[in-house]
């Protein structure tokens, strides 16, 4: 829907002769029947008004078409200002103009997202570059005229009152945003390079009929969206489909036939250049998307399944197919987490790309007309709200919406993970509403457990454990399930930290996080120097990771330093999870007690309780307490391979410790040697390893080495004085082995170390064996390195070799390059440490002699 349209010459009489925002505002009003904020009204008068100036050129034709706030079909997005006409090849083409008010910016740490200041206060949004490219992707993906004509789109955006060029809305973080959609500043410069860019692409006038074609354009997926969604999840291991998620996954694509009309073919089958049309002679099957005179036979699919079950796998799975076969599909789910994971998942990157435009939130639907899309897969449903909106003031009930706005609609559903009092989404819920709009239902189950190592045993233990409901299980075997109650949290984020470095490819997996109950509140969200979750009496101080990393939390290379909530895990998985349990579950005399009032304050999941208390004593407890359960059975079911949990309470550790058999029932307890393997006949007997965390390497005389698997030798930090000279082999020389963990393989140049201090506890607990390898080739940017410094002494170490993250600047000279600056950064929780900054008279004194690889031991 355009709200307004006209040629050039006709806008600007309208902005010269006439009030433009009553204008405009008198054709909303006509077109859609709501009113309009006065400040939109506003807005309007002020950025139409310039860009009347920048439409005054008279190189840009007189007869090209210019549109205001057209809505993109199918979402609530609208595109501030449109310029169609013909570039020089006579090709229509199609300017997108997002037009801003701001006059001022912020960086952030996540891609495409910006700060802002509005009425009400600072607020993140997207970046107006990303905001402009991510219509045009809308537009070339969904729009069948853009396809069919050859469109050319060139999106932009215009921020007139924003006069800053060196702020941080063009900092070089947003820079790839920037180079797909310019950004265009204050002042008549750059007032002028708007014009330029207008010029260099409509060259000549079309009287409006892009426009036409594009609001008249059949919204399905271009073929281009099919065959990059078939490229990225043709051997993707992470989407393979096994067991029952196949049956369902056939089950639910043959329903959505049903419900569109008509027989289909996946896209992927269609010979090239030939249309996907009933009757053409090539047996490709009919159109998936339903023509104007297909009968609707709206459909509902109910997919129960618990954690494990691979509902998302499939969910995703559902979502190509279908875009593939022609449907206008979308993923969607309450939570942005699985959203951005998925995403990235997709196309291998963290950078915001096309495909997240097909993952959306569970509120967009309030105001869609019917079957306005031919499928919306679920995820998560259980999490849907009963309404929609920053304020929950929006909709009258999202699973009445969302049945609404689809033909077929499917949602994947686990009632025992609903986590907070607005958590609505359960099996009857749906069912009720499919009754009113006069669906048909059908329903499946998802059983084949594949997280947790397969264990329907673990689950049916952790019900019974925390009293969800009775099973057969009242103990786990941890020979089944790697399953560890540790004594303390500094215990647990070694361990995480120590799977997160296993190697795959010689990469760190970068597989275990930890997580945490709602009992620490988040002051680090006004201040970043603030710590959220500190335990003081173990020395145990760490950060929410609400705000750096996102929804990309579980798969960001730095958060494993962070703790997630339930919000950026759940419909998640990691390879080891490390769970905080706080004081709002704890047993007593050997009864599961929850206890809301542990909660922090700032805990928006239980919002409302005590007001229930004071009508329904007996439902507000009911209600906390099956989210309180329902929340750590959630955070417990995020590891694949293991999880480790750590209980504030001594008396609930006991009662859990006591329902586990098996071999790994306690983490070995720490001491300050590592054990030391009886030495060969007439070898001598190896030192003890230097003030080590945990006995968790096994120390090696050369002789046995020649004869053990995966063994590295060792070097001491505080004697390794000329022990990387070019001259001199670490194999040769040294006297001393460990043999290294399981998932590590022995190479020539890697040895072992222990890193003494907290300079760099962030990533290496103090006191940790690390993995290094000698001599490390390329880049040495953003690494972490050993470096040798002749005139330095490292207080932690107690000699010459300090461990930093290396950071350099270079200079180029016409004759090369040279280092203005090396900084070698330490990476701790400790403020006190400082960066190491050398200049190029240090040059010389410093040498990289080994790149840090991984925690072992």
């Amino acid at each position: 829907m355009i709200i307004y349209q006209a040629q050039k010459s006709e806008f600007l009489h309208d902005v010269h002769h006439r009030d433009i925002e009553e204008v405009i505002l008198e054709a909303f009003r006509a077109r859609t029947g709501h009113k309009v904020s006065p400040e939109e009204i506003k807005a309007w008068a002020n950025s139409l008004g310039f860009m009347g100036k920048v439409m005054v050129d008279d190189d840009i034709p007189a007869d090209c078409g210019v549109a205001i706030e057209y809505t993109i079909p199918q979402t609530a997005k609208r595109v501030d200002f449109l310029i169609t006409g013909k570039n020089a090849a006579q090709q229509p083409c199609l300017i997108i103009v997002e037009l801003k008010q701001w006059t001022q910016a912020g960086k952030t740490p996540l891609d495409a997202v910006v700060t802002t200041q509005f009425k009400h206060g600072s607020k993140e949004v997207s970046h107006p570059s990303y905001q402009a490219w991510s219509y045009a992707a809308l537009l070339e993906n969904f729009n069948e005229a853009v396809e069919d004509h050859q469109i050319r789109l060139s999106p932009c955006a215009y921020l007139h009152n924003y006069s800053d060029p060196s702020g941080d809305l063009l900092d070089p973080f947003y820079a790839e945003h920037i180079a797909r959609a310019p950004l265009f500043l204050k002042g008549d410069i750059e007032r002028k390079k708007l014009q330029a860019f207008i010029k260099a692409h409509v060259r000549h006038g079309d009287k409006g009929q892009t426009l036409y074609d594009i609001e008249g354009g059949r919204i399905r997926p271009s073929r281009g969206l099919m065959d990059v969604l078939t490229g990225l999840l043709k051997g993707n291991p992470e989407f393979v489909l096994i067991d029952d998620q196949k049956l369902v996954y056939e089950s639910a694509l043959a329903q959505a036939r049903k419900a569109v009309g008509g027989p289909i073919k996946p896209a992927s089958k269609l010979k090239p250049g030939v249309e996907s049309s009933p009757g053409n002679g090539n047996d490709t099957g009919a159109d998936m998307g339903a023509s104007p005179s297909t009968t609707i036979n709206k459909r509902v699919l109910i997919v129960e399944g618990g954690p494990g079950t691979g509902k998302s796998v499939v969910a995703v799975n559902l979502l190509v197919a279908l875009t593939q076969g022609t449907m206008v599909a979308k993923y969607v789910t309450k939570n942005a987490a699985p959203r951005a994971v998925y995403a990235a998942h997709l196309t291998g990157s963290f950078k915001k790309s096309f495909i997240n435009n097909l993952f959306v939130g569970s509120g967009g639907f309030t105001e869609c007309e019917s079957n306005t899309f031919d499928a919306l897969v679920v995820d998560e449903a259980h999490r849907l709200n009963e309404m929609s909106g920053l304020y929950g003031n929006l909709g009258e009930h999202q699973v009445k919406e969302i049945i609404n706005a689809a033909k077929f609609s499917v949602f994947f559903v686990d009632e025992s993970q609903k986590v907070t009092m607005n958590d609505i989404g359960d099996k009857e819920t749906i069912r009720k509403w499919a009754a009113h709009h006069g669906a048909t239902v059908e329903e499946m189950t998802l059983s084949s457990q594949f997280r947790c190592n397969g264990s329907d045993g673990y689950l049916a233990w952790l019900d019974n454990t925390l009293d969800i409901r009775s099973t057969a299980n009242p103990t786990l075997d941890v020979a089944e399930f790697d399953f560890r109650v540790v004594d303390s949290p500094t215990e647990l984020r070694r361990l995480i930290l120590e799977k997160n470095a296993l190697l795959v490819d010689g990469k760190p997996r970068n597989r275990a996080r930890m997580v945490a109950g709602y009992c620490w509140k988040w002051p680090s969200k006004k201040d970043p120097a603030a710590w959220d979750i500190v335990i003081p009496e173990h020395g145990f101080e760490a950060r929410w990771n609400l705000t750096k990393d996102g929804g990309l939390w579980m798969v960001a290379e730095e958060s494993v330093h962070e703790v997630g909530c339930i919000h950026t895990c759940q419909g998640l998985e990691a390879d080891y999870i490390g769970v905080i349990v706080g004081d709002d579950l704890v047993v007593r005399d050997g009864e599961v007690v929850t206890r809301p009032d542990r909660r922090a304050s700032s805990d928006r999941s239980i919002q409302g309780w005590k007001q229930l208390a004071k009508v329904d004593k007996d439902l507000a407890a009911e209600k906390t307490d099956a989210i309180i359960k329902n929340t750590y059975r959630t955070l417990m079911t995020r590891g694949m391979r293991g999880c480790y949990v750590y209980f504030t309470d001594r008396e609930t550790a006991d009662f859990f410790r006591a329902r586990l058999t098996g071999t790994r029932v306690e983490t070995p307890p720490a001491t300050t040697t590592a054990p030391v393997a009886a030495p060969a006949s007439g070898a001598p007997a190896a030192p003890p390893l230097e003030a080590a965390n945990e006995p968790t390497l096994t120390l090696l005389t050369r002789e046995q080495a020649r004869t053990t698997e995966r063994a590295v030798p060792v070097v001491s930090l505080k004697v390794a004085a000329g022990a990387f000279s070019a001259a001199q082999s670490l194999e040769d020389e040294a006297d001393h082995w460990v043999q290294l963990p399981e998932g590590f393989a022995a190479a020539p140049g890697l040895f072992v170390a222990q890193v003494i201090g907290e300079s760099m506890n962030r990533r290496i607990p103090n006191g940790a064996w690390c993995l290094f390898r000698a001599a490390p080739a390329g880049s040495r940017q953003g690494r972490i390195v050993l470096v040798q410094h002749r005139d330095v002494t490292d207080p932690e170490t107690g000699g010459s070799y300090t461990v930093k993250r290396y950071q350099s600047e270079k200079q180029g000279d016409g004759e090369g390059w040279r280092h203005e600056r090396i900084t070698l950064m330490p990476m701790s929780s400790d403020p006190r440490f400082m960066p190491l900054v050398l200049v190029p008279r240090d040059e010389e004194a410093v040498r990289v002699v080994a790149e840090w690889v991984a925690v072992v031991g």
